[in-house]
């Protein structure tokens, strides 16, 4: 089973400082860091977690998935269960339309054609009508344009390469490369979210811990060998992080745009990067020997992960050196430090306005028409608050820290989440409660007191979730 040696940095060429202002520099542009692990020449030299997040906690890994899936079709390759030039259709025409309506250039997609998103679809099939059949999606929905040809992030593609896996090896995804890696030992714990129709979800589903990807991207940048026993096709894994795709017309951001290979991303430093929304990222950089692992949140701030890439490149990358650097204990103690103090930071708070007396705990009743929530109230301690509501007639708390993050399990959803409050100039308060569960983002709160009215605006970054918590409320106390 593979196990990482751990060493300091120092023994490695990398100065402790650059690590500690890698996190200096995201906490000072308040990123939600989850975790941050760092292996250069095969040895682990750092391994942090950001409270309440531990080494422990399952987090939810998003597109990292596709990575995972491209893996599972290399697997089958070397099986001789199919070939990379493959037609789709011929491996589901029970999803199929009559074969006189299959739209020809869905005929003649390949399953290459699918991991290197070069699809005959401008975007993901199954977000048209999530209450359909997912797979069938793929080959139902009207395409745009011949496959084979351009970069389009689909990740109904993704989604039907897993459904492929699970109907040739009988097995969930997942278990089917945990049986295949066995060498690796990821987590017992992790799995994959399935759709609704129990397919896992290859493109956005898997929730692992941070080791997991860190196991996973060893095995990557070793071509697959591990511990002497070759566990896949080193052909097959060079293809796979190869820059086949040229993607930057479409592509958001630079470190997003360096060419794409089969559910590989390039960067911008001759490596690759297994990459998922928010702030997921395996970061294999070659010419360093170094591989960086990230999760995070950084779904509601624009530009978020190229914070990440930045602050790696420019912090930590331009001061490696080749040979190890002497024994520093003055460093060594202020990284130890640093790693101890590690911890999502909290919205930082104004002092409480003068009508303070006069909101806390005051019951407040929703007037707006035909909402699913009646009531709201805040009550608030020097350190601590709680923002409690009715919600289509049960009673629900959301606790948060002033200064500090408060945890708990989120109401409706029963995800854990931390969060904390704060006071802004105007007098509003902002309530911020961090999801870090199988599902990860945000939910907000901003309210507005005003004798005896209160305004709630709530809003949220998740991708699938929290729809309730979004929009404008007007409430009145009750006398």
């Amino acid at each position: 089973m593979l196990h990482f040696e751990k060493a300091t940095p120092e023994e490695t060429g990398i100065p402790s400082e650059c690590i500690i202002r890698f996190t200096d520099r995201l906490q000072r542009r308040q990123i939600p860091m989850h975790s941050l692990l760092l292996m250069r020449h095969d040895k682990l030299v750092f391994e942090g977690y950001y409270a309440p997040c531990t080494a422990d906690s399952l987090h939810r890994m998003f597109s990292i998935s596709k990575s995972f899936t491209s893996i599972a079709i290399g697997l089958l390759v070397d099986e001789g269960k199919l070939s990379l030039e493959d037609p789709i259709v011929q491996y589901f025409p029970e999803k199929l339309p009559d074969r006189e309506n299959i739209h020809p250039w869905i005929a003649l997609m390949t399953i290459k054609d699918m991991l290197m998103m070069r699809t005959c679809h401008a975007s993901t099939t199954y977000k048209l009508d999530m209450s359909s059949d997912w797979v069938a999606s793929f080959f139902t929905v009207q395409p745009t344009h011949p496959p084979g040809t351009l970069f389009h992030y689909d990740t109904s593609a993704a989604h039907t390469l897993c459904a492929l896996v699970e109907k040739l090896t009988g097995q969930d995804m997942l278990d089917y490369i945990k049986e295949k890696l066995h060498v690796l030992g990821f987590s017992n714990e992790s799995y994959m979210i399935k759709d609704p129709f129990g397919v896992s979800m290859g493109g956005s589903g898997l929730v692992a811990l941070p080791s997991d990807l860190m196991k996973f991207g060893y095995f990557i940048a070793h071509r697959g060998l591990v511990l002497g026993e070759q566990l896949l096709s080193p052909s097959y894994i060079d293809l796979a992080v190869s820059p086949l795709t040229a993607n930057c017309v479409p592509a958001p951001l630079p470190s997003e745009a360096q060419g794409y290979g089969l559910q590989f991303w390039r960067n911008e430093r001759n490596g690759f990067t297994c990459y998922g929304m928010g702030g997921q990222l395996i970061i294999f950089l070659p010419d360093y020997d170094l591989i960086c692992v990230t999760t995070a949140d950084t779904q509601s701030i624009q530009g978020g992960n190229q914070q990440i890439y930045d602050a790696l490149y420019e912090e930590i990358l331009p001061h490696i050196q080749e040979a190890a650097l002497p024994y520093h204990q003055e460093a060594e103690q202020n990284l130890r430090s640093t790693l101890a103090t590690l911890a999502v930071k909290p919205l930082e708070s104004a002092a409480a306005p003068e009508n303070f007396s006069d909101i806390n705990g005051k019951v407040f009743q929703v007037q707006t028409e035909a909402s699913d929530f009646q009531r709201f109230s805040v009550h608030l301690s020097e350190d601590v608050g709680t923002l409690s509501f009715t919600y289509k007639h049960a009673a629900y708390d959301v606790r948060f820290g002033i200064g500090k993050m408060q945890t708990g399990i989120f109401p409706v959803y029963n995800l854990r989440y931390a969060a904390s409050g704060a006071w802004l100039f105007d007098g509003t308060l902002h309530i911020k409660a961090h999801i870090i569960d199988a599902y990860v983002g945000c939910v907000q709160f901003q309210l507005s007191f005003h004798g005896n009215e209160l305004t709630v605006f709530m809003t949220k970054k998740e991708e699938s979730l929290f729809h309730e918590f979004q929009g404008h409320l007007y409430c009145k106390a009750l006398m």
